[in-house]
């Protein structure tokens, strides 16, 4: 069913008489917002009704929550008060692995695909009766540094291939869920060395609610586009004004189909995006700030007396035992005057991989997959969290020196020599290689891991791990496909760390600049990251408003260009392609400009 009216007089608006589920307690819930405003010094006249807030602090507290994807910020700014009623209304679990919050904050926030226990079953999306398993439709890291009041977030893809997603071993990173939060949180920490503070998970239901309970949002589609498995379908350029419902169509859209050519009318044959989750990515985070610009126009204050937008995140949000209603209170106030276009929206780099059968490992096909590129992720993390390369993302002290542990260098890609050369490369670094051997390939196109032991992460207190932080030294110097793996029987006896090659790997240079190219998807689109060169298409449309207008360059290692097997890395904020949806503009006749 294609969306709404695209002209301006709100034809195309959500279905009339929509109303998210009131709170059990609204009057208390009024209260205790407007409560919350009195101390940050906005006045209420008696028994009249207020006016929502439009002072410039409360704007700014509720666009950059939505900007940033946490929808679950909706809840926690400003908060203060009645705490006991406010933790009555969210879904606790205990999750394990999480670590004690240090100089800075991290949130795993994760968009559940599970259908049991929504209001509404829907089988557009699925139905509970005949879904199996839940993973993660969306993992977002949302960095908070009170010293700096900065705020970050980084999305992962949930294709990557990671060694920690199950209990058993290797897996996609959306996989990890099926197994329970406690375990998404380990692969996390494990595979890419960031703690993890605390968990909030929300579900469709959070996510067409608070869409709802906004009247909607508008976004100028340049193409008609399709996708046969959210049931999205624009029919014609134009602006839309989306529903809950239509919205969610549009950020659960992995794979989009565009009509290029107007006389191709049977969607079956309009060109198919073949980026999924990374299309996907790239289109919520344009989503959101679209989402963030709606609620600055509303004018929104203090959420929680609005009861629409409460009653519709406050019962559907999952978040960890230990997040305190105190803790949130505390971060919103420290983060109330974060200016919106200062958040940093990143996308952790991968290479696709040309498997045409599904990506074949141990003997099992896993689909379409991803590898973390580096040096790309590595700086990555470090660049958001605040971090040197000479630093532990996880603990943040400094990483052990080069010639302090052992390391093994075992080949498993099955390609001549190539542990030795790492290994030479290694040892003029300063490390200690105490062995080289061989291990049988896990595949055809084998991921470089960097595996290490000692003790796992324990399921309440911190995690100190020498391994990890021997693993991470290694990881700085490495170029490629390439992850580290927490897995004792994996290292060799006698190392700290054992690095088991793969398709692509090469060690940094001494000079890196002068011998790696940059890529950027700002200028080209490439359909398939298994393929190094394609075409499409290009129409040139004004520049979105809200979204990114550069894209950072990302190194595309020399073993990655030279392999077949390998497409080009992503870039870490791609800008809108042509037919991405984007802002309008005021009048809703087209796309936002950029002033």
């Amino acid at each position: 069913m294609p969306v709404g009216s695209s002209n301006g007089s709100g034809d195309g608006s959500p279905n009339s008489g929509m109303r998210a589920p009131g709170l059990a307690n609204s009057h208390r819930l009024a209260a205790l917002g407007e409560a919350i405003d009195e101390k940050a010094g906005v006045k209420h006249k008696t028994h009249q009704r207020r006016r929502p807030p439009t002072s410039r602090r409360h704007k700014v507290i509720v666009r950059s929550a939505i900007a940033l994807g946490v929808v679950v910020v909706l809840f926690i700014g400003g908060v203060a008060g009645d705490y006991f009623y406010l933790g009555s209304l969210l879904k606790r679990q205990h999750i394990g692995h999480l670590q004690s919050t240090g100089s800075s904050e991290n949130i795993l926030l994760i968009g559940s695909t599970t259908r049991c226990g929504l209001k509404t079953q829907n089988i557009a999306f699925g139905l509970c009766a005949t879904t199996t398993g839940v993973n993660s439709d969306i993992v977002m890291i949302v960095h908070l540094d009170p010293a700096t009041h900065s705020v970050s977030l980084l999305s992962i893809p949930r294709d990557t291939f990671v060694p920690n997603a199950r209990i058993a071993g290797a897996n996609k990173i959306d996989a990890a869920l099926y197994e329970g939060p406690t375990q998404l949180v380990a692969a996390i920490e494990e595979d890419f060395g960031i703690p993890i503070n605390h968990y909030v998970e929300l579900n469709f239901d959070t996510f067409q609610g608070v869409v709802n309970a906004l009247g909607g949002v508008r976004m100028y589609f340049p193409m008609p586009v399709f996708d046969a498995f959210s049931g999205l379908y624009v029919p014609h350029p134009g602006c839309f004004l989306l529903d809950g419902y239509r919205a969610l169509q549009v950020v659960r859209a992995r794979h989009l189909q565009i009509q290029f050519n107007p006389a191709i009318t049977n969607r079956a044959d309009w060109t198919q995006e073949a980026l999924s989750d990374l299309a996907r990515i790239r289109r919520t985070h344009e989503f959101l700030r679209v989402l963030a610009a709606k609620v600055s126009a509303r004018g929104l204050g203090n959420p929680l007396t609005d009861q629409s937008i409460a009653s519709s995140v406050l019962g559907n949000l999952t978040v960890d035992t230990g997040f305190s209603e105190g803790t949130m209170v505390s971060l919103a106030r420290t983060f109330a005057h974060v200016n919106i276009a200062n958040v940093a929206q990143e996308t952790f780099p991968v290479v696709g991989v040309n498997s045409p059968n599904g990506y074949q490992y141990q003997g099992y096909s896993y689909g379409s997959i991803v590898f973390p590129v580096e040096p790309t992720g590595y700086s990555l993390i470090d660049q958001l969290f605040g971090a040197s390369m000479s630093m532990s993302t996880f603990t943040g002290t400094a990483l052990p020196g080069a010639s302090t542990f052992k390391i093994s260098v075992e080949n498993g890609s099955g390609i001549a020599n190539q542990a030795t050369t790492i290994a030479s490369g290694l040892t003029s670094k300063g490390y200690r290689v105490s062995s080289i051997g061989n291990r049988t390939p896990t595949g055809p196109v084998p991921e470089t891991v960097v595996w290490y032991g000692g003790t796992p992460p324990p399921d309440t207190g911190d995690w100190k791990n020498p391994g990890l932080e021997a693993a991470q030294s290694v990881m700085s110097q490495i170029e490629g496909p390439a992850i580290m793996g927490y897995n004792p029987s994996e290292v060799t006896p006698g190392a700290l760390v054992t690095v088991q090659t793969g398709t692509g790997l090469t060690l940094k240079p001494a000079a890196s600049s002068a011998t790696t190219n940059a890529t950027t998807s700002a200028a080209t689109f490439t359909p398939t990251l298994g393929s190094r060169t394609a075409s499409t298409p290009t129409v040139e449309l004004a520049a979105s408003s809200t979204s990114t207008s550069t894209t950072t360059t990302v190194p595309d290692p020399s073993g990655i260009q030279s392999n077949p097997n390998l497409g080009t890395p992503s870039a870490t904020n791609p800008t809108l392609q042509p037919w991405d949806p984007r802002a309008c503009n005021a009048a809703g006749t087209g796309p936002a400009t950029t002033p």
